[in-house]
Order: structure tokens, then sequence, then C-alpha cells
């Protein structure tokens, strides 16, 4: 443990090639704006030293050669104008030589002006939604580790609890600008490689900003702890070169385009019950069950059971309306802009029809659609 410490000590002491190194020490990062907040740190981190090097070594030769028993007097007197000015000014210098350099680089931290690209983050328990400002292109971003893995039956993998099921995509050597809000509770989404750590507030908009040199993959998470998930809410970001980007971003277009379709024909479906189950059923494992449990029974005195209970079993419109638009004041979500109108209609059909429920129901598209319109109350 001493040799670890001291070698810790060692490498901050070394240089700030060595430095940055240190796994106890501040992340480097991959942009310029978070080389210079890197490079803020380890200026503030030195001066400290020097600081504390002179303080303790005053003190440390104070108590060696002039203690009582070398015969050492005191001195007596009660004040001295030139200490208190020395004393005063010294500090006064140094914090200045602090500050400036400080308010330059955080000045740059919170300009996201001229931006290329705006995206807007909205935080959600537990997941992030991503929308390209002037692009039709938008979508939600879970956590992608297998349960399997979260509850020990399978090997943990390299990035455990930092892998999504769609990452953020940003282009290379441009600035995008970020619009961090929420709407439910308060997140923060935090990428140390970018040096952007932003809360994510309901009912506000804050701003941060990142240009990212090299292409990759760039890992974080939430950092505001936000509900009983908050440890499976991570942040994924790939960055591309910008060719590669604008191909990525028309063929999300397209996507988008193709998704709209597909909805519009899933009007005409009709599901049988098993196709409905099954697609219920694993709607809600991915989104439902973290809350309600997989046997449909939630958490006294938290989340309310689903299985046997008056919504589930009850009016159609009502059970409906709760899975589109969740209930003011309490964690349910509203999934009316999460899942599609076919994924609607399932997760509804399913529970309506697992566990003890057993109504015989089977909710289509049409349906869904017919009481979001307004014409089913």
């Amino acid at each position: 443990m001493k040799l670890t410490l001291y070698g810790g000590l060692a490498a901050l002491f070394s240089g700030k090639v060595v430095a940055a190194e240190s796994p106890w020490n501040l992340t480097p990062g991959v942009t310029d704006i978070s080389q210079q907040v890197f490079g803020l740190h380890m200026t503030i981190f030195y001066i400290c030293c020097v600081i504390a090097l002179v303080v303790f070594g005053v003190m440390l030769y104070s108590l060696i050669y002039h203690r009582k028993s070398k015969g050492v007097t005191p001195a007596n007197f009660h004040e001295s104008t030139k200490v208190e000015i020395i004393w005063t000014v010294i500090p006064f210098l140094i914090l200045i030589g602090m500050a400036v350099p400080a308010t330059s680089t955080l000045i740059e931290m919170e300009d996201p002006s001229d931006a290329d690209l705006t995206i807007l983050v909205t935080g959600s328990q537990w997941k992030w939604h991503y929308q390209y400002f002037g692009h039709d292109v938008g979508f939600f971003s879970l956590l992608s580790t297998p349960k399997a893995q979260i509850e020990n039956q399978q090997a943990k993998g390299d990035n455990y609890l930092l892998e999504v099921d769609k990452p953020l995509v940003i282009p290379a050597n441009r600035k995008v600008r970020f619009l961090m809000t929420s709407d439910d509770v308060i997140h923060s989404w935090w990428v140390p490689a970018f040096a952007v750590k932003k809360d994510a507030n309901p009912g506000f908009i804050n701003e941060a900003w990142t240009k990212v040199n090299d292409p990759g993959t760039y890992r974080g998470q939430c950092a505001e702890l936000c509900g009983k998930d908050h440890g499976y809410m991570p942040v994924v970001v790939e960055v591309l070169p910008e060719a590669e980007f604008d191909q990525w971003l028309a063929q999300q277009q397209q996507a988008a385009n193709a998704a709209a379709a597909a909805e519009q024909a899933s009007l005409a479906q009709q599901l049988t019950m098993d196709e409905s189950m099954a697609l219920g059923e694993s709607i809600y494992i991915a989104r439902c069950a973290a809350c309600h449990q997989p046997n449909g029974m939630g958490l006294a005195g938290v989340f309310p059971a689903i299985s046997g209970s008056a919504i589930a079993t009850g009016d159609i419109g009502s059970h409906i309306d709760i899975v589109v638009n969740g209930k003011s004041g309490t964690a349910m979500q509203a999934f009316g802009s999460q899942l599609t109108l076919k994924e609607l209609a399932a997760v509804v059909t399913y529970q309506r029809n697992a566990w003890s429920n057993n109504t015989g129901e089977v909710i289509q598209t049409s349906e869904v659609n017919q009481w979001m319109q307004g014409g089913q109350q």
C-alpha cells in the first residue's frame, strides 16, 4: 500500500505527461478544451504543492531550530504592520495568478456559439433521448448490458454497464452544441473524455459543447443520483469522420421516413393473441420490468403491481392512457413518444393477459391510434 501511494505521488510530481497516465489523476481527455482543463488542473495542483512545501517547510524549520531545548526565547510582540501587509498581498497575488487562467478556461467552456450541430439531450428515468435539431432524427439510448451479467449469471463484459443499444453519434472536427433538459428528475450528462458534465434539470435548459478531434467511441454515465436505476444509465458517444457522419445522418433520416410509413401501415394490421403477447412480453421486460418486476407484482409501497390491478383488468381507455401519458407525480413514465403504436398495443395486451389477468382482450394498433387521436375516451 505504501509503495502504491509513493508511486502515485511520484507520478503526479514527475511531469505532466507521466501525471496524465496516473490512474488517480484527472483524465486529460480528447478535446482541446479538455486538454486546457487538464493543464489548468495541473497548474493549480503544482501551485498548491509549492504553497504546502513553503508553509510546512517554515513550520518544520521553526519547530526544529527554535525549540525550547536549544534555549531559544520566544519573541514578545503583538502586531507587525509589515508582516500583515506581506501575508495579505502574497495570498492575493497567488489567487490572481490562479484566477486568470481559470477564468479564461471557464469562459471558453461556457461558450457554445457558432456550433455546427445542435443536439437536444433529455434525461429520463433511466435512459437518454437525443434529438438532432434541423434534422428529423431522434432516438432513445438504453443500457444494453445483458440482465444475466447484472445478475451474475454470466461473466461481465469489457464495457459492463457502459454500453447502449443506440449510441449518440457526432462528427469529428465540428463544434457540437448540447441542450440539456429532463422530463422527470435531475440527471447529469457526463463524458470525462470531453470534459463535459452538465446537469439536466426538468423545466430548464442547460448548454454545453464539444469538438472532438479523434474519431472513436467514448463512454460516460449519469453523474446525478436519479433513482434506483441510476447506475444503469450510461452515455456512449460514437465520433465519426465528417463524411461518415453525413452518410449516417442521411441514413437515419431515411430510416425515420421508413418507420413513419411502417407505422401508418401497421394501422391495418390485426395481430393474433400469440403475436401480440410475444411482442408485448419483450417490450415489458425491456421497459417495465425494472419497476413492476418480471412477475408483475411490483415493489410494495414503491411501484404498484400490474398483476390483478384495476387498471390492467378494467377500462381499456384508462389502461392505454397511463401507458401513453404516464402518471404525474410518480415514476410512471409516458411511453407515447418512446414506443410505436404497434408496440403500445402489444404491451397493453400483454399486461391485460399475463400472469393472473387473463382478460382475453387483444388490443390492436388502430385502437391505440384512435384513442391518441381523441376518438376514444
